[in-house]
Order: C-alpha cells, then sequence, then structure tokens
C-alpha cells in the first residue's frame, strides 16, 4: 500500500512539474498564436493592415527561438525572432513582441538579399519594416533583438 502512496505523490508531483514548466515563458514565437486565442486575434489585427506580407509572417510558422519576457518604457513584453527557415534565417527573419496582457504586438520584418557575400555588412544591404506602429522606444527594443545576432554587423 506504502508502495501505491508513493507512485501517487510522485506522479503528481511530476505533473505538477510539467504543468510548472509549460507556464514558465518558454514559448517560441512559432508556438504562440496556438498558445493563447488572444495572440491569435491580437497578431491578426496587426497583420490585416499590413501588405504583401510572406505567409510565414502571416501565420508566425517557421524556424524559431525562445522568448524572453523584456521591459520597454515600464512595459513587459514577450519578445522572441522567427525566421523563415533556418537555412534562410541570415536573409529573412522577424522578431516579434507581444505585450503580456496580450492586446499590443509589434514586430520588425528585416530582408537581406539572399547570396550576400560574407563580406558584405548585411546592415547596410538590409530592408527594415515594422508592422504593428511601434513607437520609436519600441522600434529601438526590436533593433536591439537584432542587434544581438553575432553575425550582424
Amino acid at each position: 500500500m506504502n508502495a501505491l502512496k508513493g507512485l501517487v505523490a510522485a506522479l503528481l508531483l511530476g505533473g505538477g512539474t510539467m504543468a510548472m514548466a509549460a507556464n514558465d515563458g518558454q514559448m517560441r514565437v512559432n508556438q504562440v498564436l496556438k498558445a493563447d486565442p488572444q495572440y491569435l486575434e491580437t497578431w491578426q489585427q496587426v497583420v490585416k493592415k499590413e501588405e504583401r506580407l510572406p505567409e510565414w509572417v502571416m501565420n508566425l510558422s517557421g524556424d524559431s527561438q525562445q522568448m524572453n519576457a523584456v521591459e520597454e518604457d515600464g512595459d513587459k513584453y514577450l519578445v522572441g525572432p522567427l525566421c523563415e527557415t533556418e537555412a534562410t534565417c541570415r536573409s529573412k527573419r522577424l522578431f516579434v513582441a507581444f505585450s503580456f496582457d496580450k492586446d499590443e504586438a509589434y514586430a520588425l520584418l528585416v530582408e537581406v538579399p539572399a547570396g550576400l557575400p560574407a563580406d558584405k555588412s548585411p546592415t547596410r544591404h538590409a530592408d527594415y519594416r515594422f508592422l504593428g506602429n511601434p513607437d520609436e522606444g519600441m522600434q529601438e527594443l526590436l533593433m536591439e533583438q537584432l542587434k544581438k545576432d553575432p553575425n550582424w554587423y
């Protein structure tokens, strides 16, 4: 009987630990729209006003890394990068910021000509497009995310 109680306790404890891990902010950009309908609604408001966006940007699908909590002007945002594919990340990437209350979303789409030689600076050849009408502070926050890339010069 004690073995059964121990097994039940271990299962309950393990389940609780998994639930906490799922809610500790360890989310990726390509998972955010499926995580909560409010993220989807907010993102749709951002992209519906834009013209000629790639499908991977519209759906936040592609290759992504973990999102992080960042503060800008006293407000907290969940921020992370997304690439069309891992192979094209140098030439097609997006940095997304969602407010913690999920009411606001902003993004920076960065496109560099494919096949740009390694000795050419991507900063000089990139096209930058802000989505969601971010103010100057938010634009700086998104650009800072890009500048964290050691291959961005």
